[in-house]
């Protein structure tokens, strides 16, 4: 009991980070040697510019917005509380010539690098599927 006390208390003097949320990232199968697509919903607690993703499944990542794309460092800004949703001919994220066979229930590694207004960065984690369409698709698909 007085060990959480003493955390407690120093709780207010602790820096805290923005809260992320990541749902249902997701990547498209591709074979070795070519590029693929990563999909997800990513939210923000505080006003973010998303401006790295790197992955060990590829050694080019870039960041593609309709038909443009762009390799890091990105400049994309994510508004606090206020969803982004990365889809298929929209905003979405781009593997670049995948080292391996990324075929359906494989697991892609991926960290998306953040920036807050006070230059801080924070990497966020991200375990993503392979498949071949969202989870959200996938139960409206298979409902009876």
């Amino acid at each position: 009991m007085h060990r959480w006390l003493g955390l407690l208390a120093l709780a207010p003097l602790a820096s805290f980070a923005a809260v992320i949320a990541v749902n249902e990232p997701w990547v498209r199968p591709a074979s070795a040697g070519e590029s693929t697509d990563v999909f997800m919903e990513l939210a923000v607690s505080e006003t973010a510019t998303l401006i790295d993703v790197r992955t060990p499944v590829a050694p080019r990542v870039m960041l593609a917005q309709g038909a443009q794309r762009r390799a890091p460092p990105f400049a994309l800004q994510l508004a606090a509380q206020q969803p982004l949703l990365m889809r298929e001919r929209a905003t979405r994220i781009v593997l670049g010539s995948v080292q391996r066979t990324l075929k359906r229930g494989d697991r892609v590694a991926l960290t998306l690098v953040l920036r807050y207004a006070d230059g801080t960065t924070q990497d966020v984690e991200v375990d993503a599927e392979v498949r071949r369409r969202s989870p959200s698709q996938d139960h409206r698909v298979h409902r009876h």
